[in-house]
């Protein structure tokens, strides 16, 4: 079985290979811990400046060590556990949720030269990926680590011993299930276009511009951006901490480092979403090298842009949507982005089976959007139906409450 395709690992293992495996992840876990810290600098100082505030600027330059200052206060606060928690839960969830999001930054390439080479770098007489790991199935890896994160949001919710933080808990798992549907059917169109699950071959096939964002139809590219914002719980989706409503949500109970952890993991998956959108749909670190001396830092620093401009985006999206509502929530889940992404994948399957069969491409895609309509029209049908019956239904509750009243 081949546990992961790097060419370090295809050799023997001595101790010098261990020593750059190491090393490869203790860079990762430190750029991806700076990177957070930047990041809630970044949206403090970002959405001050869209709300014509100052923001952070006491500790340190234009503020930047603000973050840090927090890490230090949370670390020394008090440490308090409800009486009604179950303990050990209690304990494990904060991990639950942050140590996947570490694992899936794992898989990302973060560099290396995709345009005639295979994207390999050189380290101490050794040619490695850029990446900790690259194994074969590296989507459906971030597929299940992202499963894995709901636990940890349902258990610190459940093990809190409180209404609030369970009803938050009961949200999440609801809302991440349900994107997460989206999500997949999204990331499956590019398998179909990619051709592998594993991250560097789906960077390697959109090398010389040929993004996915384009090959699948930016449709898929779109529904991976509303979902991987819902399955984050960001603005506007973020009714898992709705404050109006729940306090704080899963996690009021939590306190010093255990809601710092729980902090950190919220950042962390923001980052490494954004690092997986690039991975998947605008080629990774793949851009043109200006300068043939520095080749090996470019696509760093094209990754780089590409991250910051989703991150970007993210913020924008904080500081200018206000809430939806919660059945909003849910049916711009199942009754938009699902069945949109189901028929988008249809739809980009005909034309590879089209492709492979010598059919003309203009004929399949009348079909399949033939297809596609009809399957509209039904749901469609079928949705107002039933909002008709549930508001009839409605409106007799209220005539028999109302007849009730007055006799």
């Amino acid at each position: 079985m081949v546990i992961a395709a790097d060419p370090l690992l295809l050799g023997p293992v001595d101790l010098e290979v261990f020593l750059i495996v190491l090393l490869k992840v203790v860079v990762s876990f430190a750029l991806l811990m700076v990177s957070v810290m930047l990041m809630v600098w970044f949206e403090r100082k970002l959405i001050s400046d869209m709300q014509n505030r100052i923001g952070p600027d006491v500790a340190g330059p234009w503020g930047i060590l603000q973050t840090l200052a927090d890490g230090i206060k949370l670390f020394f606060k008090e440490d308090l556990i409800p009486e009604n928690a179950d303990r050990p839960v209690f304990k494990l969830a904060p991990y639950l949720s942050l140590v996947p999001a570490f694992l899936v930054f794992a898989i990302v390439p973060i560099g290396g030269d995709f345009r005639t080479g295979d994207g390999t770098v050189g380290w101490f007489g050794h040619r490695t990926f850029l990446q900790v790991a690259d194994p074969p199935m590296g989507i459906l890896l971030f597929l299940a680590l992202s499963s894995v994160a709901v636990y940890g949001v349902m258990l610190a919710g459940w093990s809190s011993g409180s209404k609030y933080p369970l009803l938050g808990s009961v949200r999440a798992s609801a809302q991440m299930i349900s994107y997460e549907a989206a999500l997949g059917l999204a990331i499956a169109t590019v398998f179909l276009t990619g051709g592998s699950l594993s991250t560097h071959e789906i960077v390697s096939s959109q090398s010389n511009w040929n993004w996915n964002v384009a090959t699948t139809g930016v449709v898929p590219f779109l529904i991976f951006l509303v979902a991987g914002t819902a399955e984050l719980n960001r603005p506007p989706f973020d009714l898992v901490e709705a404050e109006q409503e729940l306090v704080g949500g899963f996690h009021t109970e939590y306190s010093s480092i255990r809601f710092a952890l729980f902090f950190l993991a919220e950042f962390m998956n923001v980052i490494t979403m954004s690092a997986i959108a690039v991975t998947l749909f605008l080629g990774g670190p793949d851009g043109p090298i200006l300068v043939e001396r520095v080749a090996w830092l470019w696509p760093i620093l094209w990754f780089s842009l590409k991250l910051s401009a989703f991150l970007f985006t993210f913020v924008w999206l904080r500081a200018t949507l206000p809430r939806i509502r919660y059945d909003q929530l849910m049916d711009l889940g199942w009754k938009v982005l699902i069945p949109l992404a189901l028929g988008w994948f249809l739809l980009v399957a005909a034309l590879n089976v089209g492709r492979d069969r010598g059919w003309s491409p203009v004929p399949v895609v009348l079909v399949s959007v033939a297809v596609l309509w009809a399957g509209t029209a039904m749901l469609g049908g079928a949705v107002r139906k039933a909002r008709a019956e549930r508001r009839a239904l409605e409106f007799g509750s209220d005539e028999a409450l109302d007849a009730g009243n007055g006799a």
